[in-house]
């Protein structure tokens, strides 16, 4: 299996102006020498807002069609969020855009209560999971991570040997807010362990519309829960680190943690 080279883009985005964030993240793509996967923030184009019917665009809007550009020119997967509107509905949509235009999607799931998202937004209730290199991959976004059954790796075996995970790499896309950010970097670690997959977790900087703070947090984990790089807090950074697999499939053979997962369903 092939390395992964997977870049983040820690910013500070600009209050619902996607013309202002497009600029942004253009001039850190010029620092991009070889890449494999571009990940951005969540609602990267307008920050959180809440004003959903006001900021939606369709799924052949600006937003998107920006992202399939960008894949085409950097010839990297983009991955971001973005409000959707779809059949009278608001989605939080990540869109996982290739270099050729195709593109998968994942609606977010779970809905921050506390700042009335679920009230401006619709729910998604399927996960994605992704190849990208042989690599399989789940992105999820922001709110995601405090559910771990939501995140949950699941290993195939047979007699008793480890085989196949679900996925390798677990992502998540955040508007995480500062007060919180010790919450974030545990439950980064902790889906990690869990789940034996490496895990990537980007926040932006900045404060919002809304005057609220953010001080990035952004990192990469391996599978046993080490911080293999951290961003430095309130700096716009764009990092790219190389994901070895070989490193993660002999971690998962020699402490094969997920033979021994509980069955379970999601609904």
């Amino acid at each position: 299996m092939e390395d992964l080279r997977v870049s983040l883009c820690q910013a500070d985005l600009a209050w619902e102006d996607p013309q202002a964030n497009f600029k942004l993240f253009e001039q850190q793509f010029n620092q991009i020498e070889q890449t494999d996967l571009i990940l951005l923030p969540e609602m990267f184009n307008t920050g959180f807002s809440m004003r959903s019917a006001d900021l939606a665009e369709q799924m052949d809007g600006s937003t998107v069609n920006w992202m399939r550009m960008q894949a085409d020119k950097q010839q990297a997967v983009i991955c971001g969020s973005l409000i959707i509107e779809e059949d009278g509905e608001y989605f939080n949509r990540l869109i996982w855009m290739k270099p050729n235009g195709e593109y998968e999607t994942y609606n977010k799931r779970h809905l921050f209560r506390m700042a009335n998202e679920n009230e401006h937004f619709s729910a998604g209730n399927k996960r994605l999971i992704v190849e990208l290199k042989g690599w399989k991959i789940m992105p999820l976004v922001c709110y995601d991570l405090r559910f771990p059954v939501w995140s949950r790796n699941r290993f195939k075996t047979d007699r008793n040997t480890f085989t196949k995970a679900e996925y390798d790499l677990l992502i998540y896309i955040a508007n995480w807010p500062e007060p919180r950010v010790e919450a974030w970097k545990k439950l980064l670690a902790a889906r990690a362990i869990e789940n034996q997959a490496y895990v990537v977790g980007l926040n932006r900087v900045g404060k919002d519309g809304k005057d609220i703070p953010y001080n990035g947090g952004s990192r990469y984990i391996d599978a046993k829960g080490d911080v293999i790089w951290e961003a430095e807090d309130h700096q716009t950074t764009f990092h790219t680190v190389t994901l070895n697999f070989k490193e993660l499939a002999d971690f998962r053979e020699k402490f094969p943690v997920g033979m021994d997962g509980d069955e379970f369903e999601l609904l």
